[in-house]
């Protein structure tokens, strides 16, 4: 069986395997994509299902991959850089050309991180009957993705963020995946969004919303401690708001929107109050 599998799915199917001592027999191969997969998830998916697990990242606008992690990539322990490559979305296939690049579309250098454009015989033709949005997505031939990253020296791209999520505070640029991850590791915490949240005095904010694990109580100030021995003071959260849900689509993305809503929501109420 091959099968591909949103980042909400590996999870779940993760999840039903170590309760039932099932290690994946009779599947050969989960693509994930269409969505962020944390490193600390895909890495105990390995651990439970073995290598069976191949990447692939792309969009509506490419429906082709633009770039992807073959099964014997995401299995390779032995590599250095394994966790660095296994956090990314691998590499660019033959299919496209991908270039991470400044505001103007020009190519930055190795590490730098940039907006990800693709062009290739993959890449639309442009959006139906909305001139104004293909003029503004497709440039000199090049589609510009919205979303944010990185490669390395070997050609593998990390994603950042989309653009729109991106957290400016105090003039410094914020990327919500990376304090996601940093808060992911907690034992306490099974999933997590972070948004930015308006502010009079930094411009933003960060703001958390974390789901606890079963039985565990949301615990601001371990979190917070983890926060200021791994990442820059800058990036921790200013507040954490514990949920019982965060709100998805039906491939499994959290919503942001809506957390930003029900952020504005409950500041509105705060000052009614």
């Amino acid at each position: 069986v091959h099968m591909f599998a949103a980042p909400t799915m590996v999870k779940r199917l993760v999840t039903h395997a170590k309760a039932a001592g099932e290690t994946g027999e009779g599947i050969r191969t989960i693509v994930y994509g269409g969505g962020p997969m944390y490193l600390a998830d895909i890495i105990e998916a390995v651990d439970v299902l073995g290598p069976r697990f191949a990447q692939l990242y792309g969009q509506g606008e490419s429906p082709m991959c633009i770039t992807g992690m073959t099964r014997a990539m995401v299995a390779n322990r032995s590599h250095p850089r394994w966790r660095e490559r296994l956090a990314s979305t691998g590499v660019a296939q033959a299919c496209v050309e991908v270039r991470v690049a400044d505001g103007e579309g020009r190519p930055l250098p190795v590490g730098e991180t940039g907006e990800i454009l693709v062009r290739g015989a993959s890449v639309m033709a442009g959006y139906w009957n909305n001139p104004q949005g293909t003029a503004a997505t497709l440039k000199d031939g090049w589609l510009w993705t919205g979303d944010m990253g990185a490669f390395d020296a070997d050609g593998f791209l990390t994603l950042k963020d989309r653009s729109k999520d991106v957290i400016i505070s105090g003039g410094s640029n914020i990327y919500p995946r990376e304090v996601e991850e940093v808060l992911l590791t907690h034992p306490g915490v099974a999933e997590v969004s972070v948004i930015g949240a308006p502010d009079a005095e930094w411009g933003e904010v960060v703001v958390a919303f974390v789901v606890p694990r079963p039985g565990q109580d949301g615990d601001a100030a371990a979190l917070d401690a983890l926060c200021r021995d791994t990442i820059a003071r800058f990036k921790r959260p200013k507040s954490y708001r514990f949920v019982g849900a965060l709100p998805k689509n039906n491939y499994g993305k959290v919503l942001k929107t809506e957390l930003r809503d029900a952020l504005k929501q409950a500041d509105t109420e705060r000052e009614g109050a």
